[in-house]
């Protein structure tokens, strides 16, 4: 089934936010380093988990403000 060109709801500028969680872990001067220590981890293993935070945090602004109201 398709829909016409003026009922496409993908076509909002929040979605633009979803570049930030791809963009972020693509860019080594943030992990160019081995200190500071989190809980004894290096600063490469917590901050890749800071980087799932911040994918989930970026796609659920973009899904709340971009859903369809009913």
């Amino acid at each position: 089934m398709t829909t016409p060109n003026g009922d496409r709801s993908d076509r909002s500028p929040w979605n633009w936010l979803l570049i930030v969680p791809i963009i972020l872990p693509l860019l080594p001067f943030l992990y160019n380093s081995d200190e500071p220590r989190l809980f004894g981890f290096p600063l490469f293993y917590w901050l890749q988990l800071a980087f799932i935070a911040v994918g989930v945090t970026c796609t659920t602004i973009v899904y709340q403000m971009t859903k369809r109201r009913r």
